[in-house]
């Protein structure tokens, strides 16, 4: 029996088909709104309380503390929180509180991850304009780092998707701030915005949600070349672009003659029989990058290939095999790669299972997992680099909008030196090219295991992209992995002045900056992480043990399927 979908729930048998059938269908239909969904707010003003009164005893007494969310993405290496003498513990905030169907609002604590987030707004036909693709990732998350997916080109960083949040201050007061230009705040929520933490911690927020439909239908552009891939991507990205209105955009590149461009518009339309929907979140499913390669490697170039992903599927599309690193643990233990393997191993080939097998065994330190931000002037030239530095493939490719400045978002640098060679390289490409340095950026997925990799040759190639990325194509990182700046080179890439200037008049000069936050030692000779523990195989068994102790692969049901 073929399955069938509703915002990418498997309501196949009959009793799926009629719990969802009332509970979703009729949240969507015309002239009627399902209940907003409360959970009691007395407990949350408890908690926030209980925070309130930790964080204030470290303020009085001018002492550094650590908050412990339960949960991470990022790839830097963990210093522990949970039971440190000095922590607040957050991790009990991860409830959705409310989604308000007539406002297209959802009330969120901060450690609800994009998947349960996506479940409890699916019952009431709605959306998070901005979803993260990795199921983990968290609503905080989103806000205190940076977060931009494939409707970024549309909706903005997922911190523009928040109408408020409710934030303790370092001298522990509660307050909310909001993007309103009449907000007093309006300074606290966009410097917060990105800025890991430092000015406080964020304890709720409400979320702007749209409207779902039960599919997308995903269009794959094949590509010839580096070129033809930037210049489709930012040509659909393009918001003045009214013949493409898309609602997701992004691309891969496969290699310098093979890209992709994804376009996805969310349709209530079926697909024909002939073509039933494609799915990615059961064992047996395709990786997605490797269904996409498949489904374009023997298209001519400048052709497309359609078909119809389950919402939900779509927003989680890049789960199983986290994009496509996933794959080096194949290399790392000599096991074939295949789909048989792939369904065998699923339960270790989900994200929340890769980052605890890769903070347990510290083979963090052996890898490029970095997200870059450029001008699309200087994107080809970058590839390049990285295409003869680096050697990985694929790599994921993002359109970005600019951000509001000053923030710790990656945004356009205008150095005299890199509006000069952005002029030379479209003006060879195209006499009538536009503004060298535009509104919309590129963001550059460059994750994998380089040749001959190690923690040293990773350590030097890290520090050699942080050197070239500004200086020489005008772009910037997000702070979720590996960083070596100095503190100088760093803070003359961002705006000190503007954030010392925020710590100050919102009390926060005893938190840590964004810079130590950030900042990744390199460890030393006698360091545990260069002992017996992190050398093969023992490194990836200790990695295993932990990750299958974490349980995090259950349930082996998302929760917007359950």
């Amino acid at each position: 029996m073929p399955r069938k979908y509703i915002y990418g729930v498997d309501i196949s048998t009959k009793s799926q088909l009629r719990y969802h059938t009332v509970q979703v269908l009729a949240a969507s239909r015309s002239g009627t709104h399902t209940p907003p969904r409360t959970i009691d707010m007395e407990a949350h003003r408890q908690a926030v309380a209980t925070i309130s009164a930790a964080v204030r005893q470290f303020f009085a007494r001018r002492e550094p503390y650590r908050i412990f969310h339960g949960s991470t993405n990022s790839t830097r290496p963990r210093t522990a929180a949970t039971g440190h003498a000095r922590a607040v513990d957050i991790s009990a905030l991860r409830n959705v509180l409310r989604v308000d169907s007539q406002r297209k609002v959802a009330l969120v604590e901060p450690n609800v991850p994009m998947d349960r987030l996506v479940a409890a707004t699916l019952p009431h036909g709605l959306v998070p304009p901005v979803v993260m693709e990795f199921p983990g990732i968290t609503a905080g998350g989103g806000y205190a780092g940076t977060a931009a997916e494939s409707s970024s080109f549309r909706h903005g960083f997922f911190d523009q998707t928040i109408n408020k949040v409710e934030m303790v201050l370092a001298s522990g007061e509660v307050v909310e701030a909001s993007p309103r230009s009449d907000d007093p705040r309006q300074d606290l929520f966009q410097g917060a915005a990105g800025a890991l933490g430092t000015l406080g911690i964020t304890t709720m927020m409400e979320l702007q949600l749209v409207q779902a439909r039960k599919y997308v239908r995903a269009t794959y552009h094949r590509c010839a070349s580096v070129r033809e891939t930037v210049e489709l991507i930012q040509k659909m990205a393009d918001p003045a672009n009214s013949a493409n209105p898309h609602d997701y955009v992004d691309g891969i590149l496969f290699s310098k003659d093979h890209g992709v461009v994804v376009t996805g518009t969310m349709t209530d339309e079926e697909p024909c029989n002939a073509a039933p929907a494609q799915t990615f979140s059961h064992p047996r499913d395709p990786w997605f990058y490797l269904h996409v390669q498949d489904k374009t490697r023997p298209l001519p170039a400048q052709t497309t290939v359609t078909e119809h992903i389950p919402l939900a599927e779509y927003l989680f599309r890049y789960d199983r095999g986290g994009f496509w690193v996933g794959r080096s643990a194949f290399s790392y233990w000599p096991f074939p790669f295949n789909r048989w393997t792939r369904w065998f191993l699923d339960d270790f080939l989900h994200t929340r299972m890769l980052y605890k097998a890769l903070h347990a065994s510290g083979q963090s330190a052996t890898y490029i997992v970095q997200d870059l931000a450029l001008p699309y002037a200087t994107a080809e030239a970058f590839v390049d680099y990285t295409a003869d530095k680096f050697g990985i493939w694929p790599l994921w490719l993002c359109p970005l909008p600019a951000p509001q400045q000053p923030t710790f978002h990656p945004h356009e640098v205008t150095s005299a030196k890199l509006v000069k060679a952005a002029k030379t390289t479209l003006e060879a490409s195209s006499p009538t090219a536009p503004d060298p340095l535009p509104a919309q950026m590129l963001n550059i997925g460059l994750w994998g295991r380089p040749p001959a990799a190690s923690a040293d040759r990773c350590i030097a190639l890290n520090r050699d992209l942080e050197d070239r990325l500004a200086a020489d194509f005008g772009g910037m990182k997000w702070f979720y992995a590996h960083a070596y700046y100095d503190e100088a080179t760093f803070w003359k890439i961002y705006d000190r002045p503007a954030y010392g200037a925020l710590r100050e008049k919102y009390e926060a000069t005893s938190l840590p900056s964004v810079y130590d936050k950030l900042r990744t030692k390199a460890p030393a000779a006698n360091d545990e992480e260069s002992g017996w523990k992190r050398r093969w195989p023992f490194a990836g068994i200790y990695g295993l043990r932990q990750a299958i102790a974490s349980k995090e692969y259950l349930p082996r049901t998302p929760p917007w399927r359950q």
